[in-house]
């Protein structure tokens, strides 16, 4: 299940998509930058907003979801149960990335929101023939739950982890999708370009050092 990336730029609407999977692009709503850690996804309509972003919902759908939300008394019961299991997904990420398979803990959970939230599927037309769509409605703050765990399940058993890796200067995630595999960082924009600049500087000033003595 790849995310929006390419198709999207890296930043819409002030989240961040470089993981070039949607469990990534999840993940990666609580990215460090300059000024720190800054969470993304504070409350039901930021989650509103990145579901948005991500190509999952039109803004019109977003903007109405989230005012249904604030309706009633579980959004934010909802909300802070998408950021806790973001975090057990990202201990799961790094485990991964490190050669080692995720926690049992984390593969039991993941089954439990796959038994409990079912992704619902459907057949359209489409000219002659048939397709399966995955049709998302979120007018409860659950419903959002079934997309996010066809994702992780998707991370942990279709994607290639040795791809999987964290940016050589911050906290993301990404998928490397590169012909060759030898992406180091999120992106050049973010951090490729401010790696190297700083890499020429180190080394332009260890040549100055070596010429003054």
């Amino acid at each position: 299940m790849p995310g929006p990336d390419a198709e999207h730029s890296e930043w819409i609407d002030g989240f961040l998509f470089v993981g070039n999977h949607l469990a990534l692009n999840y993940l990666n709503t609580k990215p460090v930058l300059e000024e720190g850690p800054r969470e993304l996804l504070p409350d039901a309509a930021a989650f509103g907003r990145w579901l948005a972003a991500a190509g999952l919902v039109t803004s019109a759908r977003s903007k109405s979801a989230t005012r249904a939300w604030r309706r009633t008394s579980k959004a934010a019961r909802s909300m802070k149960e998408l950021r806790a299991f973001r975090e057990r997904l990202r201990e799961a990420v790094l485990r991964i990335e490190s050669g080692s398979p995720p926690a049992e803990s984390f593969v039991e959970e993941v089954n439990h929101l796959l038994a409990k939230y079912p992704r619902r599927s459907v057949l359209v037309r489409d000219g002659r023939s048939l397709v399966r769509q995955y049709p998302f409605e979120p007018d409860e703050p659950e419903a959002f739950w079934p997309t996010i765990g066809e994702a992780v399940a998707s991370l942990l058993t279709e994607t290639d982890h040795t791809r999987m890796r964290q940016c050589e200067s911050c906290v993301v995630h990404f998928l490397d999708t590169s012909k060759k595999g030898s992406r180091r960082w999120c992106s050049m924009n973010i951090c490729g370009n401010k790696v190297k600049v700083a890499s020429y500087q180190r080394r332009k000033r260890h040549l100055a050092s070596r010429r003054s003595g």
